[in-house]
């Protein structure tokens, strides 16, 4: 392989214990024109004679022992001070035990070359050979990576296949600093080069857990270092906040892949294993503690989104004004309300999985509830983004629940619902994806009511489109909170078409417990030709009420981040 200027690399292998596949590896790096350094850290046999036979200098390969075994991290370490010494820039480092996909190195070189300043990285395609509980600590450490790195531009730093440049490496242990030196070094160097300015870049790269594999990771000591890390990583980040944002690396403009993509299953894989980390952590530490460990990641949610951010003060502005609490919300405030909305994703995701019993809600105002689910004909029932009424759903009696249709104005909603049936097989929520509501549509609709379905609807959000058309002028302004706000015409609209009840359903969350709160807004929906917009505005205030007095019983459980009242006809962002 012909070197580039400024571009000359070399391949480092650190070893401890491993001998059946290392000769393979460093058989394709060499076949890639890598001169290879391979550091032992103090194996024992059979692995020492094994490693010990590849030393072929002038074939390419130095074997470098070290005679007590001073873990991965030191023995990358020394292979980046082997390298710098034969005068090489660029260090491709890559395990020992096969689990990489060796084809992926060209590439990996490619992107090395087009970007010579850049940490570029294996980001891993894993398939099921993977350890559940590796996958749930690869996980816990990524969201730590996001909380000490302020970005989500680290997406995975736990992959030992990756291409250093060694000139901000040198100038970052020349420091002093105490990078660790088994398993969280791979991490940690990468953090820390972020916070020096060196930008990353990612490769998806195919990695399998072969059933023979020789495991160096201690499961406690390595997790008990690990947590030390990103104990000091983040109380660094804190301290250095400002030369940390100063020196943030820009993006690099990386272009997609050709050919099959494997970032989809990546992004699924990644949420199943986080939404399993928080199913099991509930169960184990309870709400309380699991929220403590969202805590931080959702402080940073709360000082990066700045306009979310901007609209919650806002919004609690207005709502302590309305109940009469004489103070301008805080940062405290804010904070609050952010954590509000992570506990409400929380204890739904905890209800559809088993972690939280029926029980946990308790009827407060149902009377009106009672008599839909004695009669057979369907319902329209309008719904709001204040406390979790997606809870009250998740823990409804089966039969209840097979009534429901849920209409979504998303994709995403499919994609939620699929991760929730590996979890729970009946956590299945009939969803109707629209767009808008054409005479199909309201057909389809109007068989389900007919056959008991409970069409279930946001009248918070964007307006839903009847008969196509622009949705500009489906909107009523009612009073909301001392000032008119626009609420959407669509959910009235339809139950006029459905010619069925329509009921307002709330849940809101009261210390420890859920109260649920149903009442009827409308036996039938009737909009005269000649009245017809003073009698949508009729309902859609209505409505404002209601949601008025549930907002104000606890402002902190108001999950419509955007500025309601300047949201006109487009709703939520």
């Amino acid at each position: 392989m012909t070197a580039s200027p400024g571009f000359h690399a070399c391949a480092v292998v650190p070893s401890h214990d491993h001998w059946r596949v290392v000769g393979a590896v460093v058989a394709a790096l060499r076949a890639e024109g890598l001169p290879v350094f391979v550091v032992d850290d103090g194996s024992a046999e059979p692995a020492r004679t094994v490693l010990a036979a590849l030393h072929d200098p002038a074939g390419g390969v130095t074997v470098h022992r070290l005679a007590v075994n001073q873990g991965k991290g030191a023995a990358v370490m020394e292979g980046f001070r082997l390298a710098r010494a034969a005068g090489f820039t660029h260090a491709v480092q890559v395990d020992a035990d096969g689990q990489h996909d060796l084809a992926a190195v060209p590439r990996l070189l490619a992107l090395a070359r087009r970007h010579p300043h850049a940490v570029v990285t294996g980001r891993p395609v894993y398939d099921d050979s993977i350890p559940t509980g590796r996958a749930i600590g690869r996980w816990i450490t990524h969201v730590w990576v996001w909380v000490e790195t302020l970005s989500f531009r680290l997406r995975d730093t736990m992959c030992g296949f990756r291409v250093y440049p060694l000139a901000p490496v040198d100038s970052l242990l020349a420091t002093g600093v105490a990078v660790g030196r088994r398993m969280d070094f791979d991490t940690e160097i990468m953090v820390r080069l972020f916070w020096r300015g060196t930008p990353v870049a990612e490769l998806p790269v195919r990695v399998t857990y072969p059933p023979d594999n020789t495991s160096n990771f201690d499961t406690l000591r390595d997790n008990l270092r690990i947590s030390w890390m990103h104990t000091r990583l983040v109380f660094t980040m804190l301290a250095r906040l400002p030369s940390i944002l100063a020196n943030r690396p820009p993006p690099l403009d990386i272009p997609p892949p050709k050919g099959p993509s494997h970032w989809a299953g990546l992004g699924e894989r990644g949420l199943y294993w986080g939404l399993r980390f928080c199913a099991a952590a509930y169960r184990l530490f309870g709400r309380r503690g699991c929220m403590a460990v969202l805590a931080p990641i959702v402080l940073y949610f709360y000082l990066t989104g700045t306009e979310q951010r901007r609209v919650s003060r806002a919004f609690l502005a207005r709502a302590f004004a309305a109940k009469g609490i004489a103070r301008a919300p805080g940062w405290w405030d804010g904070y609050r309300h952010f954590l509000s909305f992570a506990g409400r994703a929380l204890d739904t995701f905890a209800a559809w999985t088993g972690g939280m019993d029926a029980g946990t809600v308790e009827p407060a105002e149902v009377d009106a509830l009672r008599v839909a689910e004695a009669s057979a004909q369907g319902a329209v029932f309008i719904v709001a983004h204040v406390g979790n009424v997606d809870l009250s759903r998740a823990l409804l009696d089966d039969a209840a629940r097979r009534r429901l249709l849920v209409l979504v104005h998303t994709r995403h909603a499919e994609n939620y619902n699929r991760v929730l049936r590996e979890f729970n097989p009946e956590a299945a929520v009939n969803t109707f994806q629209v767009t808008e509501i054409g005479p199909d549509t309201a057909i389809a609709l109007k068989e389900r009511v007919e056959q008991g379905a409970w069409v279930v609807i946001a009248g918070d959000r964007t307006p839903v489109v009847v008969g196509g058309g622009a949705a500009g002028g489906r909107v009523s302004a009612v009073p909301f909170l001392g000032e008119p706000a626009p609420f959407s015409q669509g959910p009235y609209i339809l139950a006029s078409l459905l010619e069925c009840p329509v009921y307002l359903l709330f849940c809101r969350r009261d210390g420890d417990r859920h109260r649920l709160y149903a009442e009827r807004l409308a036996e039938r929906i009737e909009l005269p030709r000649q009245r017809r917009a003073d009698a949508l505005a009729a309902y859609a205030a209505a409505f404002a009420s209601s949601l008025e007095r549930h907002t104000l019983a606890d402002p902190f459980q108001w999950y419509n981040f955007f500025d309601f009242w300047a949201s006109g006809p487009t709703g939520d962002p």
